[in-house]
């Protein structure tokens, strides 16, 4: 693909942890096993799957919060795998992440005020007053005030503490943010007020998100564009409408079968996802999902599939579509 047309792109990427007991030979968990995707300015794509798949991982490997083993991530035409530690901060102020829990992310010890000042202080905004008119025009863009700047984490709610974690991304005006199950610490109202504003965040200031998420439901309504991830790897990706209108890879038809739905008329056939997630420090052979798989064939035990187009923009990664 093009880099040229694209904000993030992300090819063959993989991170693997090297696990060592006593005097035991080192394992190799396959976090992140060799993942190619792109991201379009003002794009969302959701990340969607079990716990255990990688997701969080892949968001922070993308940023460089943790190191990748191989692969190349470019953003905006610049390699991020090839940057030093002082023009990777550089590029921090166009890359930001929201963290799934906002009460262990904020510093506990500082107000909202000095959290937000001392981001933009490190960014460079010299002057106290800019920094301050930053921080109130911030809070506000989040359903926050002025006054909140005064007080600490610990005296908000977690619907507010979720707020202040997404003016903590928002301060220094990223282009793309890696959302990381921004929500699912909330209460149910108290979630849809978070992706609404995430939306019209979106709009309004046109930032590109990687929405990171265990719900379906919350990805069709934030995103473009769903990868299903299974085991370290995309295994279906498609634009919203095709992925829940013509799903393909059986893990994506068990996700979706799973979903509750408000139309009983439109309610599909449980699809039954036996057994575990396999460890990804012993993946299966073959094809990573086959254990678990209704519709397994001898070929799926014996050859990963490849991740090919089988429509329009829709790619899949199983021997038996």
């Amino acid at each position: 693909m093009d880099q040229n047309h694209h904000l993030l792109e992300i090819t063959d990427l993989r991170k693997y942890f090297f696990i060592k007991k006593g005097f035991q030979a080192s394992k190799i968990l396959r976090a992140v096993d060799g993942i190619s995707f792109h991201l379009d300015a003002g794009e969302v794509l959701g990340i969607v799957g079990e716990s255990g798949c990688g997701k969080t991982t892949l968001g922070r490997t993308i940023l460089r919060l943790i190191e990748p083993t191989s692969g190349t991530i470019f953003f905006d035409n610049k390699d991020l795998c090839g940057l030093s530690q002082r023009e990777l901060k550089k590029m921090r102020s166009h890359m930001q992440i929201i963290f799934q829990d906002p009460y262990s992310s904020l510093n506990p010890r500082m107000t909202v005020g000095r959290m937000l000042d001392q981001i933009l202080y490190s960014h460079g905004v010299k002057y106290i007053e800019d920094r301050k008119e930053w921080c109130v025009k911030t809070l506000e863009n989040v359903g926050l005030e002025q006054h909140h700047l005064k007080r600490f984490p610990h005296e908000f709610s977690g619907g507010q503490r979720q707020r202040i974690a997404i003016a903590r991304a928002l301060i220094v005006s990223p282009r793309f943010i890696v959302a990381d199950e921004p929500s699912s610490a909330l209460d149910m109202s108290i979630q849809a007020q978070i992706l609404n504003l995430m939306i019209s965040l979106r709009e309004s200031m046109k930032i590109s998100f990687l929405f990171i998420t265990h719900n379906l439901a919350a990805a069709r309504f934030m995103c473009d564009r769903i990868a299903v991830m299974y085991l370290g790897k995309i295994v279906e990706m498609t634009s919203r409408a095709e992925l829940f209108e013509n799903p393909r890879h059986p893990y994506t038809k068990a996700l979706l079968s799973l979903c509750p739905t408000p139309d009983p008329d439109g309610r599909i056939d449980q699809i039954p996802l036996t057994g575990e997630v396999p460890s990804p420090v012993n993946p299966p052979s073959g094809c990573r999902f086959h254990p678990r798989c209704s519709f397994r064939k001898d070929l799926c035990e014996e050859k990963e599939p490849e991740f090919i187009e089988e429509g329009p923009d829709h790619l899949v990664a199983c021997h038996a579509v």
